[in-house]
């Protein structure tokens, strides 16, 4: 029900999807939980989204937002350690941000596809 009540908003009202983030302690969002079932769902069937993991790919940008909260099976960053710095923990405290925008791209990036297999 929820992934139809998704795909009902990114069809009729892009602008108005939102993750439903938890908030750390501190009252910052933390969309790494998000993130990381966004990733857990992916993994079900990695091979399909092989071309957005290709770093040739340009479109490989839109999973950043998503990826970069991410760990892999081991507790590592999935995307490799983060920078060191105030710019890089800025960025990452913000980077939430982008998720809603990344989704609605990368649903604009898949349905031709889908409609092709449709057919």
């Amino acid at each position: 029900m929820r992934h139809n009540d998704i795909s009902n908003t990114l069809s009729t009202a892009p602008d108005s999807f939102a993750p439903m983030h938890r908030r750390k302690p501190s009252g910052d969002v933390d969309p790494r939980p998000w993130c990381q079932g966004f990733y857990a769902a992916m993994r079900l069937k990695l091979s399909a989204w092989a071309p957005l993991l290709d770093a040739s790919n340009v479109n490989r940008g839109l999973l950043l937002p998503i990826l970069l909260h991410c760990r892999d099976d081991q507790g590592r960053p999935l995307l490799g350690p983060p920078r060191s710095g105030r710019e890089t923990k800025n960025f990452l405290r913000n980077a939430h941000a982008d998720i809603p925008a990344a989704v609605e791209a990368l649903r604009q990036y898949w349905m031709p596809i889908r409609y092709a297999r449709a057919r």
